[in-house]
């Protein structure tokens, strides 16, 4: 089977484990602290509505923003609640667990999406138009005004995932993120999925968030360059309002590096993505690696399952 007829799987590190989703299941491994595996299994339910809208290009790519945040909060949830719980306490604390109502789970995953959505687009889209504003009367012009806010923009980024990255748990996650690349691209050229033949494997790749939020980057300079940066009521509102363009072409940009990456002369669009994975990936040890496997198969299992039942519903 060639890299293309291939199906498209992607994934994401969670805390001591790694999710990876299919056309039909999610599914995250973690490793406890007795050193036992445990998982997590999400059925991918279909919606209609989002299946048609994921078809229209600039829209498809708000539409899979939004639905791969929220599955991945709840996997994300899941590693962080029991990572660090004693295996042995496992009944006491089911059994003293108080699960709460459909409503309240729905509403607390709101508040904190909500609050998290507002506060980081606060801080890297906000902050950088108030510093360029500051330096107005040395870079007086629109383009020079756009050029620094987003040379602040990226300079607030970098600066945060670098120092991010020094505190331990982050950076065991970045290691499960690099585990999770590593044996995406194992699959996807065709190699066993070894401890072995994923270590050989680089821990960048195409199609990873990292270089979607460098792109945001890189397009909103183009797109701000369309809009009036005086005065700064208007330059905040219309930052503001161009965040779903600027995300939506920011999609459509990774799909087209990812499709041009085996194209010499083209695959250097991705290049700057990568080089930021270079800061949101490291080089994961073995028994990272053995967690991202037992995740990966465990999803090709259960994709396959359902493609058979599917087959013989057919037939």
């Amino acid at each position: 089977m060639s890299k293309d007829s291939k199906p498209v799987y992607g994934g994401q590190a969670v805390v001591e484990g790694v999710m990876f989703g299919g056309k039909r299941h999610y599914v995250t491994a973690i490793r406890r602290k007795d050193d036992s595996i445990e998982y997590l299994h999400v059925p991918r339910k279909i919606n209609p509505t989002l299946q048609s809208l994921k078809k229209i290009p600039f829209i498809r790519g708000i539409v899979a923003i939004v639905e791969a945040a929220g599955n991945g909060s709840k996997h994300l949830n899941f590693s962080t609640e029991r990572y660090d719980v004693d295996p042995s306490q496992d009944e006491e604390e089911i059994y003293n667990k108080k699960e709460p109502s459909k409503l309240e789970m729905i509403l607390s995953v709101a508040a904190v999406g909500v609050l998290s959505f507002i506060f980081g687009k606060f801080i890297f889209t906000l902050v950088p138009v108030f510093l360029a504003e500051l330096t107005k009367p040395i870079f007086p012009s629109d383009f020079a005004q756009v050029l620094v806010e987003t040379v602040f923009k990226l300079m607030l980024l970098l600066a945060y995932i670098y120092f991010i990255s020094f505190t331990p748990i982050i950076k065991r996650v970045f290691q499960y993120h690099g585990a999770e690349h590593k044996v995406i691209n194992a699959y996807e050229n065709g190699k066993e999925l070894t401890v072995s033949n994923i270590q050989a494997q680089s821990r960048l790749h195409y199609r990873c968030g990292s270089s979607f939020i460098l792109f945001t980057v890189v397009v909103g300079f183009f797109v701000y360059l369309l809009v009036p940066t005086d005065p700064l009521w208007v330059r905040v509102l219309n930052r503001l309002a161009l965040i779903p363009v600027v995300l939506g072409i920011s999609f459509e940009v990774l799909q087209l590096t990812n499709k041009v990456r085996d194209i010499p002369v083209l695959k250097v669009l991705g290049y700057p993505g990568l080089w930021l994975q270079l800061l949101t990936t490291k080089e994961p040890t073995d028994d990272q690696v053995e967690v991202a496997i037992l995740s990966f198969n465990r999803l090709l299992e259960l994709e396959q399952d359902s493609e058979k039942k599917i087959t013989e519903e057919i037939v």
